[in-house]
């Protein structure tokens, strides 16, 4: 007689699967976990920068680069074009004012001077042709006049004389009215003659004074056209280091073109690339500082070039203090000051703003052993420190250095 079995309630096969699902849901749990907002991460300290909110003075700065020229630049154009003849000096030589620097040949420059001194000499032969005609002119009229002037004295004794023996009957009325008419004619004779005299003198004057001042053009553009043939040689216009001479003997200059550059020695400046974001933000007045050979020095901007180019304008800055042994063509880093100093919140700057922007930070626990994330809000920057506007308290210790690793966790645990 055969004995039932009892069919078991669990085989291996059903076992199995029951153990699988469980650890399914326990990976799936600890992912869960892993994930969620409240996870943590083991961090070593020994890998991260600990910082400390402090209060203290702060200013709003930017970091730019200078490069340290001349106070003075004076550039060197051909006045004149023509070739080069000679040259006097090599480029970086110590120049005095006055000083010929290169001579420069134009033959067109040099036929125009001779042409314009020719028609000077020729005017001035004309004028004194013609001065001496005037006076000659004057002369036989002063001579016509003394003639009108005596015939006129003649006329009137003629006349007084007559008129006497008229009057005692002793010569005709005809004769008495012939001197009459004579003594009245020379009298118109002699107004005559001075008013041609007069107009003479008037008419000299004029001639004379048009022959001066065409003669005085004349000298001007003899003059203008000497000191072209002499701006043919290239002089120093001031004290100074003769810098970047561009010139070869025998090569064309063309008229405007650039030869060259003399170099005040008397001080120096810095000429700073800043980025256009702070365009707004800069104006003459404006201090930055600088440190060179341990001393940290002072600059001033004097002036502003608001022109943008590669998004990028450019500001002059003078020193505030001596600088020994400074050169023209170092760079200095300088920090220029966007704001007054008052007290604020410090965190000094770090990797983390790259991950944060600013709007959370890890702060440590009271016993370091716990960073927890905080949101704060950071105010403006300088090259050193951003200023802590919520959020944080002087003496909170915060953690500055690069969260690249840390992806999303609220809390990180130090060991």
């Amino acid at each position: 007689m055969d004995i039932p079995l009892e069919k078991k309630r669990f085989d291996k096969k059903k076992i199995s699967i029951v153990v699988g699902v469980l650890l399914l849901v326990a990976l799936i749990i600890f992912v869960a976990v892993s994930t969620g907002g409240s996870s943590k991460l083991n961090v070593d300290k020994e890998r991260i920068s600990v910082s400390e909110i402090k209060e203290g003075v702060f200013q709003e700065n930017i970091p730019v680069t200078g490069n340290v020229l001349p106070i003075t630049t004076i550039y060197l154009d051909a006045l004149e074009g023509g070739r080069v003849d000679e040259i006097f000096v090599e480029d970086g030589a110590i120049m005095k004012q006055g000083e010929p620097i290169l001579r420069l040949s134009n033959t067109d420059l040099e036929l125009s001077l001779v042409n314009q001194e020719t028609a000077v000499y020729n005017l001035l032969t004309q004028m004194q042709i013609s001065q001496n005609a005037a006076r000659q002119n004057t002369i036989n009229k002063l001579t016509r006049m003394t003639d009108v002037e005596n015939s006129l004295i003649e006329a009137n004794r003629i006349y007084q004389l007559n008129k006497k023996l008229y009057e005692q009957k002793a010569i005709g009325r005809q004769e008495f009215q012939e001197s009459e008419n004579n003594y009245n004619y020379q009298k118109q004779q002699m107004e005559l003659a001075q008013e041609i005299l007069k107009q003479d003198s008037i008419s000299t004057r004029q001639e004379a004074s048009q022959a001066e001042s065409s003669f005085a053009r004349t000298q001007s553009a003899l003059k203008l056209m000497r000191k072209k043939v002499g701006d043919l040689v290239v002089k120093a216009p001031v004290d100074g280091q003769l810098t970047s001479l561009d010139a070869e003997i025998g090569q064309s200059k063309n008229k405007g073109e650039r030869l060259g550059q003399i170099d005040v020695l008397s001080g120096f400046k810095v000429r700073a690339d800043i980025d256009e974001h702070y365009i707004s933000r800069i104006y003459t007045g404006q201090r930055g500082t600088f440190f060179f050979s341990s001393n940290k020095y002072s600059l001033v901007i004097k002036k502003v070039f608001t022109q943008v180019t590669s998004g990028r304008f450019q500001v002059d800055m003078l020193f505030k203090e001596k600088v020994e042994g400074i050169r023209r063509g170092q760079s200095l880093q300088i920090r220029l000051a966007l704001s007054e100093e008052k007290q604020a919140l410090l965190v000094p700057k770090g990797g983390f703003f790259q991950q944060t922007g600013g709007n959370w930070i890890f702060k440590l626990n009271e016993d370091g052993t716990t960073a927890h994330r905080v949101d704060i809000r950071l105010g403006s920057e300088n090259t050193e420190y951003y200023e802590v506007l919520e959020g944080l308290k002087s003496g909170d210790k915060v953690i500055t250095s690069s969260y690249d690793n840390y992806g999303d966790k609220q809390e990180l645990v130090l060991k």
